[in-house]
Parts: C-alpha cells; structure tokens; sequence
C-alpha cells in the first residue's frame, strides 16, 4: 500500500516538474505587443444572391392574410393556480385531523 502511494506520488511529482518545464523557454521578462488579425470585408457592403424559393419541389401551398383565433376552435379548461392548488391541500389536510374520542 505504502510503495503504490509512493509510485503515485512521485508519478504526480515528475509531471508536475515537465509541465512547469516546459514553460521556461516561453517566459521571458519582455512584452509582446498583441497583434490583431484585419478582416477588410466584415462590414463592407455587397449585392445580395439572388432569391430562391425553398419549397420549389415539394407541394406545399400557403395563403397570405390572417385568421381570427377563435376559428382555430381550441378550448382551454381553466387550469387552478399552484397557490390555489396549495391553500386547498392545506385546508383538507386540517380538516381531516383526527379527534380524540375518549369513551368510559
């Protein structure tokens, strides 16, 4: 058990000591000013492509205008707020506590 903590140990030891090796050619005491690469066309203007339908092969059909919502024919069922929801659990719950009959 002792030999398998030290063969750990001194692994972690010997790659600790290659990692911060390896540093020591890079960090020297000058600065090196950042250079940033130019992109000339990022905010130059240019002629957009030509337009191209999406559904060109398939048989897909749409009509423009607008629907009122109550055509869509969809009801929702009034849905009980959590606080609701809660507040009736509670009263049931002190509600049905039991009473202590004592009969003699």
């Amino acid at each position: 058990m002792k030999t398998t903590i030290f063969a750990l140990c001194s692994l972690c030891f010997l790659c600790a000591t290659a990692a911060f090796g390896q540093t020591a050619a890079v960090a020297s005491g000058t600065a090196q000013p950042l250079q940033m690469s130019d992109h000339a066309q990022h905010a130059s203007e240019h002629a957009m492509a030509q337009e191209s339908s999406l559904f060109s092969t398939s048989t897909y059909s749409y009509a423009k205008g607008e629907r009122p919502l109550s055509e869509f024919g969809t009801t929702l069922k009034p849905e009980t707020s959590l606080g609701d929801a809660a507040r009736a659990v509670r009263k049931e719950r002190t509600d049905a506590k039991a009473v202590k009959v004592v009969e003699n």
